[in-house]
């Protein structure tokens, strides 16, 4: 659930634990000025570097970004009760992830079930929930085969995320490593993956596909690749799945040249604008959506006055965007014009240290 009305929120934040990170962070957001405040760290958790919020906002699932749990090769997956008056999370259990190095995960619509893309481990698993938020036991788990150019990159499957459509029927899980977007029909009564009729999309080879949104008309959908730094725009057809390019746009200026990967994604609320982090450049990619085409026209990029953006959150009323700034260990505030959709800097940073994810909660 995100932030929709006046008064406060909560912002859950997922972090690396290499450094001084020690788990997961609350904060308090104020969305009249857009300030976060400190409120509680959860429970130690290792690497629980991107996190997703159960749709009633009861619960809390987190990924273990690790190669090796409890002797064996793999992540984990942990489960968080949101505890209602002070929004800490309390933990109820975890499961292994099915495969190594679990970078982002998602629950759907109805609360049943929790997606977990497995980066190294080339695969992506489904687990049930439980009545109290516990998480079962994998009840699918499929692996991605192939390979793509970039022989540091590429040279095995890596899903990057994994998203349910806002129908509820489909999933589709960008590959870094394959250049494609696997799309997957949700069995909900089964908790299982299937390949939908479109089973996959190919885009540019050495692209690297990582994050993916829809447009809230869900007439289109854009991806942020992070190896080229391109965001592609595609027409989306709800009722089959189907995906088409109908465009493929640099996220960096002209005059750059020098070192810069892409991470997140986030179309804003009104589906006027679409933005994308780029770590190097350090700054949000700004582009403005053509009503009736879904193409981007590109406005330039906001420096995040930090270093390393591998996230950032716009708020669901459309009127602030957070960029965690991995490297700099803080969150910057940036207000959204509503007319051009450019960003401008708050001047309200906070500390956060190794930030890797962002999660708005309002309550």
């Amino acid at each position: 659930m995100a932030t929709q009305n006046r008064g406060n929120a909560r912002v859950y934040i997922g972090t690396y634990t290499w450094n001084e990170s020690e788990g997961i962070y609350v904060y308090r957001l104020d969305n009249s000025s857009g300030a976060l405040t400190y409120e509680s760290k959860a429970i130690g958790l290792e690497n629980p570097t991107y996190l997703a919020i159960e749709p009633q906002g009861r619960y809390l699932y987190a990924v273990s970004e690790i190669h090796e749990f409890d002797g064996q090769p793999g992540g984990v997956v942990s489960a968080f009760e949101i505890e209602p008056a002070t929004g800490e999370p309390r933990y109820i259990n975890r499961q292994p992830s099915g495969g190594a190095e679990p970078c982002h995960l998602s629950v759907d619509s109805t609360g049943r079930y929790v997606l977990v893309a497995n980066y190294t481990g080339g695969s992506v698993a489904v687990f049930p929930i439980r009545e109290t938020g516990e998480l079962g036991e994998i009840c699918d788990l499929v692996h991605h085969a192939g390979f793509s150019v970039n022989e540091e990159r590429q040279t095995s499957p890596h899903p990057h995320s994994v998203m349910i459509d806002p129908t509820n029927r489909y999933v589709f899980v960008p590959d870094l490593g394959i250049d494609k977007i696997m799309i997957y029909k949700l069995d909900l009564v089964n908790g299982k993956l299937t390949p939908n009729a479109q089973t996959s999309i190919q885009v540019q080879a050495g692209a690297g596909p990582r994050h993916f949104d829809f447009h809230p008309n869900l007439q289109y959908a854009y991806l942020i690749n992070e190896l080229d730094c391109t965001l592609c725009a595609f027409a989306y057809d709800e009722s089959s799945g189907a995906l088409k390019e109908i465009q493929s746009i640099s996220t960096l200026p002209d005059d750059f040249d020098g070192v810069s990967h892409c991470a997140d994604v986030h179309v804003h609320p009104s589906g006027k604008f679409v933005y994308g982090s780029n770590r190097g450049h350090d700054s949000i990619a700004m582009f403005k959506i053509a009503e009736g085409t879904g193409k981007l026209t590109y406005l330039g990029c906001e420096s995040t006055r930090g270093r390393t953006p591998r996230n950032f959150a716009v708020d669901s009323a459309g009127h602030y965007l957070y960029a965690a700034n991995l490297d700099s260990d803080n969150i910057v505030t940036f207000q959204i014009d509503e007319e051009s959709g450019r960003l401008t800097s708050t001047g309200k940073v906070v500390e956060a240290p190794t930030a890797s994810c962002l999660k708005i909660v309002s309550r």
